[in-house]
């Protein structure tokens, strides 16, 4: 390493200056303790570059990479990127950017030590996430915490629903994908697989790219558990253990890293678009949820032998604790938590369906009826049928949320939900055991969720709470970016419009 081994003490003393959120940042000295930690580790996993990268308002993979030799001064000082970074750097239809005009201020982003790993597809490269700050020099709010983080947001609003609850947020995601054959010309050219669902065959097929997704995965803190083939043309299922809620975005956000690495090594097409095929299964991500008090963090190297390619942290699991979800007799009904818990979800489930089924396209599984996909407003026991199911004694899974998700929005959505079914003790009304069409057959009542993505973020936008989860400047680009997507899909001649109308008349 050369000088910037350690933060030159001028340049912390001028970082750390004034009484703002990246100065406190700054000042803590734990995090400094860390940053000198990871430069032990660069030196001695020989890393030269490093991607200093963040989750865009879309579950973007965002970012600038540095040679590792100026680590030392990042972690002081940061990497700086255009405001509009945080919406995928793109215009909407009438050629405006989305979210932050082309004068807009450069945020800074500040590597999180905590976070840093090798690649091991790529081991003198390492990753980190980094947390978003405004501009030192911006003549309103300078250096406070960027509200268009989502990342970001997500930690602070986990912290305060803590500190008010004394509870955590543990999620655990079950991420529907698919693997396509790409063609001479870099395009889509069918499944790699038949769609049979739970098919050892069809598995085996793909053995070789998910066993190199799992040794990727493992070498990165991910604790595979178990894997399935679905009932798409090359659809795959991989889980997670659960985690806190950060943790396991994180989690989520880092294997669909991995896939496209693996994707790029098998000259594959490694899709989460939420309906490829209409007639089968589309890419779902059930969010299994649960709220905890205690618990230890536990360092759990699955796979790795010698030392950690990666700080601990990102091999760090929440373990034991009390499930608040969970009566003492073990039984499917939740205990009064997990109850008014699902009341909040029933509640404000218009509006947490644009954040689980935040595009377009994911309105085509909530059309494709017969396939599972949650379409009513209806929570049940062991019901794959509802939008809320308890899928095990302890734990709630929502269904409405499909791969696209951004898991950061999903999660502080969640929050919001919870928080009001708690503080207001919302009734979560009887489970529904029936099949939900049998049961509208038998005259129930049952209100469906949005069927466009207009719809739902109408209701997202007339639903404080679940607003919550989109904090400042948050709410502001996520809606420039979402109604511009509708507004360009509305504007878009497609191939129905062709078979339908090309030869409509005489």
């Amino acid at each position: 390493m050369n000088q910037d081994a350690a933060i030159p003490a001028r340049l912390h003393a001028a970082a750390t200056a004034g009484d703002t959120d990246l100065a406190r940042y700054l000042a803590d000295e734990r995090r400094r303790e860390a940053v000198a930690r990871v430069t032990g580790r660069i030196e001695a996993l020989g890393i030269r570059h490093i991607y200093y990268q963040f989750v865009s308002v879309t579950g973007r993979i965002m970012g600038k990479a540095a040679p590792a030799a100026h680590w030392a001064t990042i972690a002081g000082r940061g990497v700086q990127l255009w405001y509009g970074a945080v919406a995928d750097v793109c215009a909407d239809r009438q050629g405006n950017y989305i979210g932050y005009g082309a004068n807009a201020s450069e945020l800074v982003a500040l590597p999180e030590p905590e976070s840093f790993c090798q690649l091991p597809w790529s081991k003198s490269v390492a990753r980190v996430f980094c947390t978003l700050f405004r501009n030192r020099e911006e003549p309103e709010n300078a250096g406070a915490f960027l509200t268009s983080d989502c990342r970001g947001n997500l930690r602070r609003l986990h912290a305060e629903f803590e500190k008010k609850h004394g509870m955590h947020l543990r999620v655990g995601c079950e991420p529907e994908m698919m693997w396509f054959k790409r063609g001479p010309d870099g395009k889509f050219a069918g499944g790699t697989t038949r769609p049979l669902a739970y098919h050892i065959d069809q598995f085996e097929t793909l053995f070789p790219v998910i066993d190199r997704v799992t040794q990727y995965a493992q070498a990165m803190g991910l604790d595979m558990i178990q894997g399935d083939h679905e009932d798409a043309p090359g659809q795959v299922e991989l889980n997670i253990w659960f985690d806190e809620a950060l943790r396991n975005a994180d989690r989520l956000t880092t294997y669909r890293q991995i896939c496209a690495q693996v994707a790029r090594e098998q000259h594959l097409i490694a899709t989460f678009m939420t309906k490829p095929f209409m007639g089968v299964s589309a890419n779902g991500c059930h969010h299994n949820v649960s709220l905890w008090t205690g618990g230890e963090d536990q360092v759990n190297p699955i796979g790795i032998e010698g030392e950690l390619p990666a700080s601990p942290q990102v091999f760090t699991y929440r373990k034991g604790g009390k499930n608040e979800f969970l009566r003492e007799t073990g039984e499917w009904m939740p205990a009064p938590v997990g109850l008014h818990s699902i009341g909040g979800m029933i509640g404000h489930l218009p509006a947490l369906t644009a954040l689980g089924a935040s595009t377009v396209n994911s309105y085509r599984r909530l059309a494709d009826l017969g396939f599972w996909a949650p379409v009513y407003r209806i929570w049940g026991l062991q019901n794959r049928t509802a939008a809320v199911r308890v899928s095990a004694p302890g734990r709630l899974e929502y269904r409405a949320v499909d791969s696209l998700v951004n898991p950061y929005l999903m999660a502080a959505g969640l929050l919001q939900a919870f928080d009001d079914g708690l503080m207001r003790k919302c009734d979560a009304g009887q489970p529904e055991s029936r099949n939900v069409y049998e049961a509208m057959e038998a005259g129930v009542k049952v209100e469906r969720l949005p069927s466009d993505l207009r719809e739902a973020l109408d209701a997202l936008e007339a639903d404080p709470v679940v607003m919550g989860a989109l904090p400042g400047e948050m709410a502001r680009v996520f809606f420039h970016f979402k109604r511009d997507e509708w507004a360009r899909f509305i504007a878009t001649v497609t191939e129905w419009d062709y078979d339908r109308y090309l030869e409509y008349l005489p």
